[in-house]
């Protein structure tokens, strides 16, 4: 009983077998019966033996089936991490084997976990701003993004990150045109007198109140309303500046016809300032509100009632005016018909006298016009004149035997004569060039360049007819007179010159006036329009008891 008692450690198959002999025996049982019951003992360890194998076969499977799978979620996770590595199983028994792929797993599905968030944080972010610009509201807080999980790499993540960007680009810069738009709508607002908020709060009520985690609205819409806002405002900020404007001008208008003191014109300043300014200039708040329109109006209209009743005085004011352009161009108006018909009209009632005045203005314009295009012909004529005339006082003065006498005033009318004389060639040419410009004038105008009611061409002729008479004239008498002088030393050559006072000469104390200062001074030589050797023989002076003697003769010989 001892040895039964023994611990099971000491305890082995042979010792059993040996202690089951022992029983049997003392039982008795039979050979058969021990047989047959080792038999079962065998076919018992059998059993525990196959099912502890398959146990442990069963086991060894799940090892492999677990290690096959490891790596296949490895080479699943790298491929789609777009990982570059590669993963190598270690040696060893499978344990090891296992517990060296564990790290490498729990790193790549941590790397998994980490970039699943940044693709779902980046289509959140996609999402969110694509609703944003799409209008979509009800999106923009609730973005389910979808994550395909089979491509998670790096290069897809930089894609849509970088398409993200893209959006966060567009959306920056739908925001910097909203925030644009609503600033000029805010601008126009101010100067057109318009209520801010209720017009950015039609377009969208975002673009007003955007608290409580509202956006402002970027969409598509909103922008297309924004952009009609401004052109509108715009387009009546341009119309209001076109009326401010033509209200302006009236009263400048209006001011000038009526006199109206500086005082009182002070007080629309901020209206005639208004006159050339750009769209753009205009800035001033409220400066283009309705009521300021409608106050200008107001008054436009009481200036223009003062105005009808002073309209005869304008009117009459314009026709003197006409009247006064004409006869600075020497175009000759009925003057008294004129107004004797523009006073029958007034005083019949038949004729709108603004309209009237209006016609006058335009025959003001025309007249100014017709004088501009008379004024280059004026100019040239008024040169002709006044070369004409300096032409009738040289053929004077030349005909004058004392010019050179010493007396006031010599020098002067020496030097206009010097001028006049440079003046007086150039009337061929002055003339020649006026008689072109007139015929193109005629040609262009299709009418006859009057002058004092004359044909100026008709006046041109005449002068220049004239002109050439004179200068026949002056050319016979030179000769007439170069006869006279040839005659007179022949004569003298025979018979002797009598005792004959030098030009200048004193009748009390015989003394030479003339003759020194003429030499001194003298006329330059090529000047004048009869020439050098013409002055030379008028001015000519004989001395007393001057005696014709021969070319031989000594004594001129000594003399």
């Amino acid at each position: 009983m001892k040895a039964n008692s023994s611990p099971l450690s000491h305890t082995t198959c042979g010792s059993l077998l040996q202690e089951l002999q022992k029983i049997l025996d003392e039982i008795g049982e039979s050979d058969a019966e021990r047989d047959k019951m080792l038999l079962e003992l065998e076919q018992e360890c059998l059993d525990i033996y196959r099912r502890k194998v398959e146990s442990k076969r069963k086991h060894k499977a799940d090892l492999y089936q677990s290690l096959a799978e490891g790596e296949a979620e490895i080479a699943r996770m790298i491929s789609t991490l777009g990982e570059r590595t590669s993963f190598t199983r270690a040696k060893g028994s499978l344990r090891e084997q296992l517990s060296s792929i564990r790290p490498v797993l729990d790193d790549l599905r941590l790397k998994k976990q980490q970039r699943v968030n940044e693709f779902s944080e980046t289509e959140s972010q996609i999402i969110r701003i694509c609703a944003e610009i799409a209008g979509n509201d009800q999106f923009i807080n609730n973005a389910e993004p979808q994550v395909d999980e089979q491509d998670l790499t790096a290069q897809r993540l930089a894609e849509r990150k970088s398409h993200l960007e893209e959006l966060q680009n567009e959306k920056a810069f739908r925001l910097q045109k909203v925030n644009g738009h609503i600033s000029a709508i805010h601008e126009l607002s101010l100067v057109l007198s318009v209520d801010f908020r209720t017009t950015v709060a039609e377009v969208h009520p975002s673009l007003v109140d955007h608290g409580c985690g509202q956006l402002k609205s970027i969409s598509n819409d909103t922008l297309a309303k924004l952009t009609g806002t401004v052109k509108s405002l715009k387009e009546e900020k341009q119309r209001r500046l076109q009326k401010i404007q033509d209200l302006g001008s009236a009263f400048m208008e209006l001011w000038s016809l009526l006199d109206t003191s500086t005082a009182e014109q002070q007080k629309f300043e901020h209206i005639t300032c208004l006159i050339s300014s750009s769209v753009d200039e205009v800035s001033r708040p409220g400066s283009l509100s309705l009521d300021v329109i409608e106050q200008t109006e107001i008054e436009v209209e009481q200036l223009n009632t003062l105005k009808a009743s002073k309209m005869r005085e304008l009117v009459l004011k314009r026709q003197t005016e006409l009247e006064e352009i004409y006869r600075g161009v020497h175009v000759e108006v009925d003057s008294d018909a004129a107004r004797k018909m523009l006073i029958n009209l007034i005083d019949s009632g038949k004729v709108d006298l603004s309209e009237m005045l209006i016609r006058m203005d335009d025959q003001v314009r025309q007249a100014k016009e017709e004088a501009q295009s008379r004024k280059d012909i004026l100019d040239r004529v008024e040169k002709w004149k006044h070369a004409s005339e300096e032409e009738i006082w040289l053929d004077g003065y030349e005909k004058d035997n004392n010019r050179y006498c010493a007396g006031r005033g010599v020098h002067i009318n020496l030097k206009r004569a010097e001028k006049a004389r440079t003046l007086v060639s150039k009337i061929p040419s002055l003339v020649d060039s006026l008689v072109t410009k007139v015929k193109a004038w005629e040609i262009e105008k299709g009418m006859t360049f009057l002058y004092d009611k004359e044909p100026l061409l008709q006046q041109l002729e005449e002068y220049t007819s004239q002109r050439q008479q004179r200068e026949e004239d002056k050319r016979r008498n030179r000769e007439q007179k170069k006869l006279q002088e040839q005659l007179a030393t022949e004569k003298e050559a025979l018979y002797g010159s009598r005792p004959k006072k030098p030009l200048g000469q004193s009748i009390n104390n015989n003394t030479m006036v003339g003759t020194p200062n003429a030499r001194r001074i003298g006329t330059p030589s090529g000047r004048g329009v009869s020439g050098s050797k013409e002055r030379r023989d008028s001015t000519r002076v004989i001395p007393v008891n001057f005696v014709a003697l021969a070319k031989d003769d000594p004594v001129s010989r000594g003399s």
